[in-house]
């Protein structure tokens, strides 16, 4: 049996995990790649951050998601099949690594997220 995610050390294997993924993944790696390059030093404790407060509360995050996915998908519009993609290689991350209720909460979380993101970027366009 998996653990269940405790501290900010399991949030940073997820985020790193995902994004080694990502960045090679054939449907939606473009976007970090060739649309908008991303320098992963900058970006990866920022959603290190990100998730950790998403998970446990922490303040640690200050920033808005919104308005740089919108000039992304301003650049390269971003579909619901790319969404659903990233929400599977998300979900799949966590499954790999970790199960209980802060597995659980991340994942619904990041489905949440994905989908007031995608009503946002189709409302800003």
């Amino acid at each position: 049996m998996k653990e269940d995610i405790q501290n900010r050390q399991d949030i940073s294997d997820i985020v790193h995990t995902f994004y080694d993924q990502v960045r090679t993944d054939s449907e939606i790696g473009f976007f970090f790649s060739k649309i908008i390059p991303v320098d992963w030093d900058h970006h990866l404790p920022i959603m290190v951050d990100f998730w950790e407060n998403i998970v446990f509360n922490t303040g640690n995050y200050k920033g808005n998601p919104m308005p740089p996915h919108i000039a992304l998908h301003q650049k390269s519009a971003m579909k619901p099949e790319h969404f659903n993609h990233w929400i599977e290689l998300f979900t799949k991350t966590v499954d790999d690594l970790f199960e209980g209720p802060n597995a659980t909460t991340i994942k619904q979380r990041a489905m949440s997220i994905a989908t007031v993101m995608q009503i946002k970027i189709l409302n800003a366009t």
